[in-house]
């Protein structure tokens, strides 16, 4: 499964606020966030079955994650959806996260799978299945999970919507001191949803929030190895800041040139 909050340009400085949940086998092992190699730079896990991640963000700016999507019977694939989001956090720019979504899912087939992917000025959920749906985020709190985009029918997703809209969240610290703790939210025996998920072998493995602002000193990125409500978050701020620092360099200097 997995669960994704993203909290869309309702905070001027910080236009893009995450808080995400994600769900796996306990046997599947994952790396904890890093820079990985090649341009552009991005920040990310690294699944270590597949070499894939669930979400990133780049030296651009553009975020990228991804939830399983839950079907009546599996598409069959052969590609990792993992490796779809690395391809994804690429690109320069959202829009062109999209075009090289559906590039992938015509060039390769995936299990159904639910994306996000947004950048300061546009933002979309991606919805692949049998057929592929492409909506793009209006600005405010979006939440998906196993079905659609902000779904009445997902338990899960109403709940977390109702915990992260009890108060107003108008700045980067506030959302991530609530989202820290609803993403926290410990499994109840009376209660039909949780935002911890603890199975015999299946179960939230990590926890991560971010925020993205206009500049990279602003930018925040927390990441717990293991459930919030069990594993503190730890921060990797400063190697975002690194990357966003870069990738504003970069884009300066190629201004530089064409004048």
């Amino acid at each position: 499964m997995c669960l994704l909050a993203i909290q869309y340009r309702v905070v001027p400085e910080s236009p893009i606020l995450v808080a995400a949940n994600r769900e796996e086998f306990f046997d599947r092992r994952s790396t904890s966030p890093s820079i990985q190699s090649g341009k552009p730079r991005i920040l990310c896990p690294v699944d270590q079955r597949s070499g894939g991640t669930w979400l990133g963000v780049n030296q651009h700016g553009v975020f990228v994650g991804i939830c399983n999507r839950r079907t009546l019977e599996p598409l069959g694939s052969n590609r990792s959806r993992g490796l779809l989001v690395k391809e994804l956090l690429k690109a320069v720019s959202s829009r062109h996260a999209v075009d090289r979504a559906n590039e992938e899912f015509n060039k390769y087939q995936f299990e159904a799978c639910n994306l996000v992917i947004a950048d300061r000025d546009n933002a979309y959920a991606l919805h692949h299945e049998t057929e592929n749906e492409v909506i793009e985020l209006n600005p405010g709190l979006n939440i998906i999970g196993a079905r659609n985009l902000n779904d009445p029918r997902d338990e899960r997703v109403q709940l977390a919507n109702r915990l992260l809209t009890l108060q107003t969240l108008d700045s980067p610290v506030k959302f991530l001191a609530v989202a820290s703790k609803v993403f926290a939210r410990s499994p109840n025996p009376m209660a039909r949803a949780s935002m911890v998920v603890r199975g015999a072998d299946y179960g939230t493995v990590s926890s991560t929030l971010i925020a993205l602002g206009a500049k990279p000193r602003d930018a925040i990125y927390q990441h717990s190895d293991g459930p919030a409500d069990e594993a503190r978050y730890e921060d990797y701020s400063p190697l975002l800041r690194d990357i966003l620092s870069r990738g504003l360099r970069e884009a300066k200097n190629r201004v530089a040139l064409v004048d």
